[in-house]
């Protein structure tokens, strides 16, 4: 009989005494993820890939060139980038990352804009796309810019039967500046800013984030030498004035500026290059009683297309 019994023991099955283990075992878990967040499924590998391929895709170049995609890294700068419109493409988050308030804000900006991918991504995967730095889990891509070419700004001008004005940037290289000189292109009736395609601030977020918005209907364009961009303008009838602590021509006596123009504005510290300042028709001087020796580039060219703008009306 206990042979008979030993061999009883080895068979299968729920044991005496188990307490309900295999039951609780057939429990549900909560609704099952879907597919493409779920490890080692075919659609999850899918996305996985499409993400990788995003990142590495290579910059195609249109008529004024595109710049390269951009990644905005970590939870405050994610979520202040969402709240100012900054353009994106794909919002990754860590796999079983902590949902706090900045993060769940993140994940809600983004589903009510629309047309952001949602990806979930292994911490190794952000590190890596990171090159290491302090996503805290989450991370925006942000897609490439599109430039206009310099001969849109003018043709768009003409266009809407209005003279140019338009600003062009020589050595800025804050992204931060370009944002606030797009501001106040728009706010003036501008038609564009042209900024070089070396040595000069692009449009990062950080440039939109300045822009306040406005950069999604004031067009960028990238000159491939801005002097010889600056030598076609003059052909076409524009006239080319410089901004300079040195300038011949007090902005108030500049009748030009009523007409079709594009104002030139150097960095803060060295000014206008060279052979930019020898192309312009005029180098005009910001009259500051208070002593200042420059402005940035923002507040500068606020200034300029302000008094653009009173010689319009």
């Amino acid at each position: 009989m206990a042979a008979n019994n030993r061999r009883m023991s080895g068979k299968k099955g729920a044991q005496v005494g188990s307490g309900g283990q295999r039951r609780k075992g057939l429990e549900g878990r909560g609704p099952t993820p879907p597919a493409e967040m779920r490890k080692g499924h075919k659609k999850n590998r899918v996305a996985n890939a499409k993400a990788k391929q995003a990142v590495r895709r290579p910059v195609a170049r249109g008529r004024g060139g595109k710049s390269a995609s951009e990644l905005v890294v970590g939870r405050n700068p994610v979520v202040e980038a969402l709240r100012e419109g900054v353009p994106a493409s794909t919002l990754y988050v860590q796999q079983f990352i902590d949902n706090d308030e900045r993060v769940r804000e993140a994940l809600q900006l983004a589903g009510e804009r629309g047309g952001i991918n949602l990806m979930e991504a292994p911490r190794p995967e952000l590190d890596r796309m990171t090159n290491g730095l302090n996503h805290q889990g989450l991370v925006l891509q942000v897609p490439p810019y599109e430039y206009a070419h310099p001969e849109d700004l003018t043709a768009a001008a003409y266009d809407a039967g209005e003279d140019p004005l338009i600003v062009a940037l020589d050595g800025v290289t804050d992204p931060r500046n370009l944002g606030a000189v797009v501001r106040s292109v728009s706010a003036f009736g501008g038609h564009g800013v042209v900024v070089p395609e070396r040595r000069s601030a692009g449009m990062t977020a950080g440039a939109w984030k300045t822009s306040a918005g406005t950069a999604a209907r004031t067009p960028v364009a990238r000159a491939t030498n801005l002097t010889r961009t600056l030598e076609a303008c003059k052909k076409a009838g524009i006239t080319v004035v410089g901004l300079a602590a040195d300038g011949e021509v007090e902005l108030g006596d500049l009748e030009a500026l009523g007409g079709p123009v594009v104002i030139v504005v150097g960095s803060e510290g060295k000014g206008l290059s060279r052979l930019v300042g020898e192309t312009c028709d005029y180098r005009v001087r910001i009259p500051m009683p208070g002593g200042a020796e420059s402005l940035n580039a923002g507040v500068a060219a606020g200034i300029v297309l302000y008094e653009a703008a009173s010689r319009r009306s």
